[in-house]
Formats: C-alpha cells, structure tokens, sequence
C-alpha cells in the first residue's frame, strides 16, 4: 500500500510468492504464533470471523479446523494470495468466504463481525492508514467484539533490540517497534487494549495483542 503500487506482495514480490508460507513457518514462529493468536480470540460457536489480511490463509484454515461453526471470512487485497489461500481451505476440506478488497474501506456493513483478526498485515501501513483501518475495524465489529492482532512490537530482548535497528528502517514498522499499535487502537475506539504475549523472531518482537468494542449501553454508563 505504498509508492505507485496498491499494496506490498507477500516478500515484496509475486514471483516470491512460492516461498512465503515456508519462510513463515521457519522464521517466523508461525504455527506457535498464530495458534496462540487464535485461542486469544475467544471464538465460540456461530461467531463470525474476519482475518484481515489474510495473505495465503493459514491463519483462517487455522481457525476454521479449531472452530467449525464459525463462519470465517478472509480479506486481503493482492487477488494472487486469495488464490493460494483459496487452493489451501479446499485441501483442507473447510469453508471460507474470501475477498479482496483494501482494509482502509472494508466492504462490511457496521458491527457485522464477532471477531476480527490479524496477523502481520498492520505493519505494511503508513500511520495514517494504520488509523483508518483500526477505525474501519471498530467500525464492523459488532459491540462486545474482540480485535486480536499478531504484529511487531517494542523489541524485548537483547538480540529483538539489535534486529530492530535495522528493520525499523524498512516498510512502516518503525511506528510498531515504537510501541504506537495500542495507543493507535485506543485512539480508534477500542477499550481494554492490552498486550499478551511477546515472541522473538529473526526479525524483531512479535507482540500480540487485544482489544475489545464496548458495548454502547456500557460506554454510557462509564461517562
């Protein structure tokens, strides 16, 4: 979503597309990070899910085997991971409406998700468009909803803060070594913003955390 291109093709290239899901599942922590994103969001039965940014939907096949009776949506812009993403839930022999569309205008009515869900997509905007999608994501979940976000974060060990030196310099994660995801998410309407668990990788801290939508009712009441 940067330069003269809509958005960042998984690894920065399409041609690298082959080579994502392996270099997730190695470097990236991938199967511990993201199961332990999914038992954050306290999904229960005939919730409604979103995974935004999906990328290639492991995290979606993810959380659709865990939970059948949800109803799992995936969204991502770039139409080649959608198609990736498509051709994994049919092996996995599970349902999951995918679309394509930009996260900074979702095409959902207002408090249509139980859920919403995201995994190292946050960090590919510039600040601004961090904003509108966080406000974008209240705007669809329904009140008493949950936000789960895997996504870098303020580095928290020796080696995490020498990585970030340098990855602080590339795409737009300068804002999440920063420690501004939670902030930028109060500042979107979410309560109960707070961090849950921190994983080194070799590129940074991976932090994740959840926030919740109050209902209005309880909004009152607490003015």
């Amino acid at each position: 979503m940067m330069g003269q291109r809509a958005y960042i093709p998984a690894l920065g290239q399409s041609f690298l597309l082959p080579l994502y899901d392996p270099l997730q599942r190695w470097i990236m922590r991938e199967p511990v990070l993201k199961g332990r994103l999914v038992e954050e969001t306290l999904i229960e039965p005939g919730q409604t899910v979103l995974d935004l940014g999906c990328g290639t939907g492991t995290l979606a096949v993810l959380i659709k085997k865990r939970h059948p009776q949800a109803h799992v949506v995936g969204l991502d812009i770039d139409p080649q991971v959608l198609e990736y993403a498509g051709s994994k839930a049919r092996r996995a022999g599970v349902h999951i409406d995918f679309t394509q569309a930009s996260a900074l205008g979702l095409p959902y009515p207002s408090a249509h998700f139980d859920r919403v869900v995201s995994s190292l997509m946050l960090h590919h905007l510039r600040r601004e468009q961090k904003e509108r999608a966080l406000a974008e994501v209240w705007r669809v979940l329904k009140p008493d909803g949950l936000l789960c976000v895997a996504d870098f974060g303020r580095p928290h060990t020796r080696f995490t803060r020498s990585v970030a030196l340098l990855v602080r310099h590339f795409e737009q994660v300068a804002d999440n070594i920063d420690g501004l995801l939670p902030p930028l998410t109060e500042r979107a309407g979410f309560d109960q913003v707070e961090e849950r668990a921190r994983y080194a990788t070799v590129f940074g801290t991976v932090t994740l955390y959840r926030g919740a939508k109050a209902d209005a009712a309880e909004q009152q009441g607490a003015a």
